[in-house]
């Protein structure tokens, strides 16, 4: 199995952003014109694109919709896309826009049967968004932290369809201190669903060890590392060979 790496444009009031925590209040502005960015990174070699719509997460509706077509129209490297997407018709319209692949968080919470029905209508096209704070998930832009725990709601959903589960570990999103490789592996091993790590991804060691993981983790997510320049696109790709 493959190794992806996905450079992560999130996006907060049409700008190019990076959370710590996922706190809005502890956003930092990377760059102003996100199509820009996507190019980008394509031109570095890098084959998907992680786009999330926070300020859509929070509200429970697309609020970035122009940014994302921008990317769109920018690159023709597929984009898998999250953020406020809670309904069949959000769903529908940007798939038919161009996103390869749409992201549901929250929503597996709040309303699993969507999930279920989204799975069913896209097949392929649906990831499911797993956020976890002390191995319970979180929702609503991690401003909500529930009673479930990740490794139980991956396993409800495994026979939904969906084409990846991308895990973050909100702890460590954007705080460079190294990705969660053991909590990742857990979930890996607990489902037969492709595994995508993502929060906290600081340098070449946790590709490698991802890479390694016996379980066939499917890929990283990278943002901090590669906006500061702790990480070369260069090496970091390299380092999935």
């Amino acid at each position: 199995m493959g190794f992806t790496l996905y450079p992560a444009i999130d996006l907060k009031a049409g700008q190019v952003v990076r959370l710590k925590r996922g706190d809005m209040a502890q956003a930092t502005i990377y760059a102003d014109d996100p199509a820009a960015q996507a190019a980008a990174f394509q031109a570095q070699g890098f084959t998907w694109l992680h786009v999330v719509d926070l300020d859509g997460a929070f509200a429970g509706r697309p609020a970035n919709a122009a940014a994302v077509r921008a990317i769109l129209a920018a690159t023709g490297a597929p984009v898998q896309l999250g953020g406020g997407i809670r309904s069949m018709a959000t769903a529908a319209a940007w798939l038919e826009s161009g996103v390869a692949r749409i992201i549901l968080g929250s929503v597996a919470v709040k309303d699993p049967g969507f999930v279920r029905d989204a799975c069913r209508a896209f097949p392929g096209q649906v990831a499911l968004g797993i956020d976890a704070q002390g191995g319970m998930v979180a929702t609503e832009g991690w401003a909500d932290v529930s009673d479930i725990p990740a490794l139980d709601l991956a396993r409800r959903f495994e026979d939904a369809g969906a084409c990846a589960i991308i895990f973050t570990d909100i702890e460590r999103d954007g705080m460079l201190g190294g990705v969660n490789v053991a909590a990742t592996r857990a979930l890996a091993a607990a489902v037969a669903v492709p595994v995508i790590a993502s929060g906290g991804v600081a340098g070449l060691a946790d590709i490698t060890e991802l890479r390694a993981a016996p379980e066939g983790i499917a890929g990283a997510i990278l943002g901090r590392a590669l906006y500061d320049g702790r990480l070369a696109a260069v090496d970091a790709l390299a380092a999935t060979l």
